[in-house]
């Protein structure tokens, strides 16, 4: 059977969102009844909170720049971007931010489907990657991100 690297990717993905949970098997059970499950925050990332059109916007401004996951809920227009877990208070100032501590629960869909409004607009790619908070904030500032000139 030949390989699809868009599934691969979604199941490396998967297999990363569930070895980040307490109990895997609870959370593979709700995903297979189709039901969000909640994943706490704290050992492997941290979440931040954002409206989902300033989200958009954010990642219009990063254009390629490499960042992590970021789950998106169409029905309350919000979205949450994951970061590395020993956040500290580097993104404290940016408005339109909400850091949410450790233990938080995140209320997580499979990465391979839409379930109950929200869907992975950045899919974890099994790699554990998360998006810098420096690179975050700027991305939400005034002026946004902007790659490094490259010098010849």
């Amino acid at each position: 059977m030949p390989s699809h690297p868009f599934l691969d990717l979604a199941r490396g993905g998967q297999a990363w969102l569930l070895s980040c949970a307490p109990d895997p098997a609870a959370v593979q059970r709700a995903w297979d009844v189709g039901q969000l499950a909640a994943i706490l925050t704290g050992p492997y990332w941290r979440v931040a909170e954002a409206p989902l059109p300033r989200s958009l916007e954010a990642f219009r401004r990063m254009e390629a720049a490499p960042h992590g996951p970021v789950l998106a809920d169409t029905s309350r227009a919000m979205a949450w971007w994951l970061l590395p877990p020993g956040l500290a208070d580097e993104l404290d100032d940016v408005a339109g931010l909400t850091v949410h501590p450790a233990g938080w629960e995140l209320e997580c869909p499979p990465v391979i489907r839409f379930l109950g409004g929200r869907w992975w607009a950045e899919a974890p790619d099994g790699t554990g990657q998360l998006t810098d908070p420096t690179l975050l904030a700027a991305a939400f500032g005034p002026g946004g991100y902007r790659r490094e000139a490259k010098t010849s």
